[in-house]
This record gives C-alpha cells, structure tokens and sequence, in this order.
C-alpha cells in the first residue's frame, strides 16, 4: 500500500524528467532541420570527348567528358563550391541560370562581366550559397556558343523536412532539350561573325543529348522514357537550345505545369507547352492507369516567326509503358502528337498568360506596388556598317546586329564587376545606357530606314533597394520576333504583356498586381510588349540579353549596376583570390 501511495505523488516529476530529457534530446534536431545546410562540393573538368551524332563524330567541350553535363543536386540553404578546372583550349566560364547569386555576384559566371575567362590550364572555385530558391535551374557556359555542349541541370530540392505543394512524385526526370551542330558550333558564330550574315543553323535538336529517329542515322540515339501505370512522374523540362524556342507535346497525354524557372506556379493542364531558351518548366505527368497497348511520341519543334533561317526539324524521344514480359514492344503501335504551326503566336500567347504565382500565405508574392524608377526599352535586330575592304552578307551588304535600345553592347576586355567594385571604369564602360529609345518610333509598324545601331558598353546604375517597372519593346526592324529576355542576379515579376506598341495611358490599368508569374527568363511576345517589375536588392553588377546566342552575339545585352546598401548584407563580399585574371 505504502508503494502504491508514493508513485502517483511522484509520476508528474518522473514525467517531467523524462520530457526534459526527451526535449534536450530532440532540441538540436529540430534546430538541424530547420537549418540543415550543407556544403556541396562539384569538380567540373573542362575536357573534349569524341561523340557521334547523325552518323558525326567530333571532339566536342564537355564536363566530366559528359553531354549533357553532369547533374548538380543541392538544397535550399545550402552552399556550393563547383572547381572548375580548364583542359582545354578554350577559354570558358559556367553561369548558375536562374541563381540569385546574393552578395556572391563573382560566381555569377558571364565572361567579361562579373569575372574574366578561366583560361587553359587555370582552375576557379565558384562558391554561392542557394538562398530563397527551390526548383530546376541549369548551369551552361557563358563564353560565345560554348553552351551548346557545356550544360546541364542544377537541381534544388526543397529544405529537409519540407515539401512541395502538391503530391511528391512518385519518380522526378530531367529533360534538357538542346541543339546539335555537325560543324565547331565556335566557327559557325565567329564565320557569321566576320561575313556579316546570319549563321548556318543546327543541324538537330536533342533530347538529353539525343536527337531521336526522326533525323536520318539516329535511330539507335533516342531517348526513352520508361514508366510505370497509374503513377505521377515530374517531368524538369529546361531549354537547353541555342537558337530556337521549342513547341513540346506527348502523344496522348495531358500535363500539369506546376513551376516555371525554379517558382511554383497555380497549377494548370495543358497538352501543348512552349519553352524559350534559357527557360526551366516543372510538369507532372501521370500515366494511364491500365498500360496502353501503344508507345508515344515525345515531340519538339520549333516556334519562329523572324525573318531569317531556322533549323525546322522535329526531335523525338518515346514514352513507354512497363509491361509483363509476354508483351511485344514491337508490336505496339507508335502514337504521334501534331505540333502547332511554327509561326503560332496566338498559341504562345495564350499558353503564356496561364502562368500565375501561387500567391498565398506559403509562397507569397512581393511584386512591387510602386516604383521608383521606369525604364522603356526597344528589344530588336539592326545593322552595321561593313568595314572598309570588305564583303559583307548581312542585310543590303551590312552586317546584322541586335541592340536594347539601339545600343549593340561590346563586350569590353576586362570584366565589368571588377571595374565597378574598385572603381576603375574608366575607358571599360560607361553609366549612361538610355532609360528610354534615342529617337522614338512606330516600333511595330513600318521599320524605320536607318537600321544601323551604336556600339557601346554602357550600363544602367541602380541604387540599393530601387524598386523598377520596365517595359520591354520588339520591334520590327529586319522582322518582328520573340525574344527570350534573361536577368542575371534577379527573379522579376511579369504584370503585363501585349502585342502592338506598348500604351503607357491605356496598358497600365491592366497590370497584374497580384499574382504575377515570377520569372528570371521571359518571351517578348512577337511583334508586342512584356512588362516586368523587380526591386534591386542584390548588389552587383548583372546582365540582362536576350537568350537566343545568335542575337547576343550580335549585341542584344546590356548591364544593370545594382549600388550596395547601408548594411552589411546589403553589400557586395570582395573576389575570391583565384579570380582568374584577363
């Protein structure tokens, strides 16, 4: 009796012991779960390999002797530190596409802009923590066409103990599409460069690096995606080509797109998807609960609507279906999608305004709702003069050329962020980049007949925190056309988009202020306008040009300066020592 009398009197003390010991067991776990942060650690050795495609075989500039590139997998909050290591005889950098690189804007990646080349037989550590992100991005070269080789996916799985917003997939699948040169992709650029005309184009799109059997000699190259019935797979589809925005569709089957450029979007089913170059799109895919007695087509091909040549092929991969062992592959039909026209506009643009952010209390949307600084800038194609003594091929004997309001920037021969952070511009660049066209225009009407562009490396410099609507203007100078923009440094949000002239009276009334898509890389609709709005947190200095290679090779690229702030994670870190020097 007595025994019996204690142990009630003491169970709360035996419990509290005992949760207070639990606790100090589980506290540091749930302090790690929250900040779990690792260091990643990648060697990327820049080596030529022997590959064959189209019954081709070349040396081509790889990673790892890969292509596509190897897959990079991290965390949000974590860190990573990629060794690049040049075997080559090219010079090369890698950009982080779609990283926000905060106060790390040395490992951003574009040459000649925050870092000069990593030349042969030089090594440079790029070391950036993901901070805010979560998602498919890519990393890819940034040094002339060097990317069409050297790329691959940067994969950012949410924090531990965290998830996405809709149902985990049962198997998640990278698809990177890209472009295939039987010629040195570097040659095609710097032959069109000289001759002043437009270069030859690729001779196919691939699917994770193969271009499928629709292209003569290409059969045993296809890439098969394999599933099982009655699942979800996430497809991480990223425009990995050069040149061309790409129409994408499987044979008897609907998608769900639930991200685009590393931000989850309001989920929405579509059968047709369009990605432009630079440009990442996550999509769920579920299969058909009783295996098919048929395989599918998995097709792309692109959405043009320029004036110039393109490379009009189809690149096809196959989904199949696991089936028993009994069953006859062969003797399953093969089910093909129809594409869109290639000049489809209307399809874009209609697919385009689907994209919204999720905008709630998870995932919130911080789209500026007022601005401290408007920007008007036209986004096209030019000329100019061809040099003395020469021959040219570009447009009545000119040399083409692309410009952002009508300065065609050069690149200059020391890297722009090191002029900016020790405050050397002089002679490297300037800060006046016009905030709005030199001389107006009916943009998308009758071109006018001077077509000829400045050259010049000017910048656009932004104080810390600035708050920036831009619109961005095509024109149809040499034909109008879409142009993928791409923002180094940033996610911006697209309230608005159009076709004709933009109307600064009339279009504001309509800007989405409340759910925009937020992005990094945007389509200018063909012959229309796209307005963007972000505010300039990052310090550094960060290029905006437009994703198809051919058009910022020509000129189509300009630099915002973005000031430090007051506080000391307002301000840009120094360079690493191993900056490698120009």
């Amino acid at each position: 009796m007595g025994g019996a009398s204690v142990l009630p009197s003491s169970t709360p003390v035996l419990v509290s012991f005992v949760l207070a010991l639990f606790c100090l067991w589980i506290a540091p776990q749930v302090v790690n779960a929250k900040d779990q942060s690792i260091t990643r650690h990648y060697k990327f050795n820049i080596k030529l390999k022997n590959v064959t495609r189209l019954c081709h075989t070349k040396g081509i500039v790889t990673v790892n002797g890969m292509f596509p590139g190897p897959r990079v997998v991290t965390r949000e909050g974590d860190r990573l530190v990629v060794k690049v290591v040049n075997h080559v005889s090219n010079n090369i950098t890698i950009h982080w596409h779609g990283v926000r690189q905060l106060q790390s804007g040395w490992a951003d990646g574009p040459a000649y802009i925050t870092q000069c080349p990593i030349q042969t037989n030089q090594t440079y550590v790029y070391n950036f923590t993901i901070v805010g992100q979560t998602g498919t991005l890519w990393w890819h070269a940034h040094l002339s066409w060097l990317r069409a080789t050297v790329y691959g996916p940067l994969i950012i799985l949410p924090r531990r103990n965290t998830s996405y917003p809709f149902a985990k997939p049962y198997k998640e699948i990278p698809i990177l599409f890209g472009e295939w040169f039987n010629a040195d992709p570097m040659a095609v650029i710097n032959q069109s460069l000289v001759t002043g005309a437009g270069p030859n184009v690729s001779d196919a799109y691939t699917l994770n690096g193969l271009p499928g059997p629709l292209y003569n000699c290409s059969g045993k190259d296809t890439f098969k995606l394999k599933v099982k019935p009655g699942k979800t797979y996430m497809l991480r589809l990223i425009n990995a080509a050069l040149n061309e925005e790409l129409f994408f569709r499987i044979a008897n089957h609907t998608l769900t797109v639930v991200e685009a450029d590393a931000v989850y979007v309001k989920p929405f089913k579509t059968s047709i998807l369009l990605i432009s170059p630079g440009q990442t799109t996550n999509v769920l895919l579920k299969t058909k609960s009783n295996p098919p007695n048929a395989t599918f087509f998995m097709l792309a091909r692109p959405y043009f609507t320029g004036m110039g040549t393109f490379d009009n092929s189809t690149v096809a991969g196959i989904l199949e279906y696991e089936q028993t062992p009994s069953t006859n592959l062969k003797n399953r039909p093969l089910l093909k999608p129809s594409l869109p026209p290639i000049n489809a506009t209307n399809i874009v643009a209609n697919f385009s305004s689907k994209f919204r952010s999720l905008a709630n209390s998870q995932f919130p949307v911080n789209v500026p709702q007022f601005v401290d600084k408007k920007f008007f800038f036209t986004v096209g194609l030019g000329s100019s003069p061809c040099p003395k003594n020469q021959t040219c091929q570009g447009p009545n004997g000119t040399k083409f050329a692309a410009s952002v309001n009508n300065i065609s920037m050069a690149l200059p021969t020391t890297a722009l962020l090191q002029a900016h952070f020790f405050g050397q511009s002089n002679g490297v660049y300037t800060p006046d980049f016009p905030t709005n066209p030199l001389h107006p225009f009916n943009y998308t009407g009758t071109p006018p007949n001077n077509t000829l562009v400045i050259n010049g490396t000017k910048a656009v410099v932004l104080p810390f925190n600035t708050t920036v609507e831009l619109v961005l203007q095509d024109t149809s100078i040499l034909g109008a056309e879409s142009h993928p923009l791409h923002l180094h440094g940033y996610n911006f949000f697209v309230v608005g988009q159009g076709f004709g002239n933009f109307d600064p009276k009339k279009d504001p009334a309509n800007f989405n202020l409340v759910d925009p898509v937020e992005r990094n890389t945007i389509g200018i609709p063909s012959g229309g306008w796209v307005v963007i709005r972000f505010r300039a947190d990052n310090p550094g200095v960060w290029l905006m040009h437009c994703h198809f290679d051919v058009h910022f090779s020509w000129g189509l690229r300009m630099a915002w300066i973005v000031m430090d702030g007051k506080l000391p994670n307002q301000k840009l870190l120094p360079p690493p020592a191993d900056l490698p020097k120009c």
